[in-house]
């Protein structure tokens, strides 16, 4: 994917930034549209190669005007976090739902036919399955996060059909890598084992994650971008669970902290993002690209952490 313009919402954000980072490697033209709400964690040197606006993806004629000439947009822009979007269901639907009927409007007055959405495994919701989720099952989003963005995949698949504008949905499980910030589990725990403090596990540690780490994530996601049509879902898996109390584990014996596992009862606002049991199936990604996650939790954890 290489002397492409390219326009990116949310691309000063975590998996946003990397993306960034990687598409202006490439040789693209890359256009970023972010709030910076959360702050700017692109690189300087690559941030110094980009067009960069600071605006709302709301701003539905802002969006279509910096759009122009765009030959894909890949729509990142989102409220992250769980105690943020637990704190704030409204403002969350809201950004997720008017942001991508911008971002489709944008599409639809400039003949921009790829756009590329971040979704979230989330929408699998509290499914107790006894192997890996792919694409196929019927998902069952129960927070306000994850029910926008099902709507948002609903109304893309529409979107093709009404005005023919192709698109994936790309369904992250558990993103992490540098440049995250402690709103997410990993850099949370990595930073209370630093500190010497207690990492603080919700619940008896048991419930499962599936980690992907972000530099096969973005590698899946451009692999997806270069061949989009119709509408299409993919999950973004490394197809491995871990427990947290696993994960809390092999951050203090990386990093030979002499923290230890504090086990506390999960406020009830979170109740619907403690999931018990999750982990994705790549098998569809595979099949479209010939790729697919493969870095290990240990290794990627290895990888952050020497630069922390």
């Amino acid at each position: 994917m290489t002397n492409q313009r390219i326009l990116i919402t949310g691309g000063a954000g975590f998996i946003g930034s990397h993306l960034t980072s990687k598409l202006v490697e490439l040789g693209n033209e890359v256009v970023i549209i972010d709030t910076l709400l959360r702050g700017n964690k692109i690189p300087q040197d690559v941030f110094s190669k980009v067009e960069f606006h600071q605006v709302d993806v709301c701003d539905s004629a802002k969006v279509a005007e910096l759009a122009k000439g765009a030959d894909v947009i890949f729509h990142f822009a989102a409220i992250l976090g769980v105690d943020i979007v637990a704190d704030n269901p409204i403002e969350t639907m809201e950004t997720e739902v008017n942001g991508m009927q911008s971002v489709a409007h944008a599409c639809a007055i400039n003949g921009i036919e790829k756009l590329i959405y971040a979704s979230t495994s989330g929408v699998y919701g509290h499914l107790a399955l006894e192997q890996s989720v792919n694409e196929e099952i019927l998902v069952d989003p129960h927070t306000s996060y994850a029910m926008a963005k099902r709507y948002n995949e609903i109304y893309l698949a529409s979107l093709f059909e009404e005005k023919g504008i192709n698109s994936i949905a790309l369904r992250f499980f558990n993103i992490y890598g540098l440049r995250q910030d402690n709103r997410m589990v990993i850099p949370r725990f990595i930073e209370q084992a630093m500190k010497g403090e207690p990492l603080t596990v919700y619940g008896t540690g048991e419930q499962t994650r599936d980690f992907t780490y972000v530099e096969d994530a973005i590698n899946c996601t451009i692999n997806l971008a270069k061949n989009v049509q119709g509408f299409e879902i993919f999950n973004i898996a490394n197809e491995k669970e871990a427990t947290i109390e696993e994960l809390a584990k092999e951050i203090i014996r990386l990093l030979n902290s002499k923290s230890e596992i504090h086990h506390i009862e999960a406020p009830k606002k979170r109740y619907d993002y403690e999931v018990g049991r999750r982990y994705g199936s790549s098998e569809k990604l595979l099949t479209h690209t010939g790729y697919k996650p493969s870095t290990g939790l240990q290794e990627g954890l290895s990888i952050v952490m020497k630069e922390v």
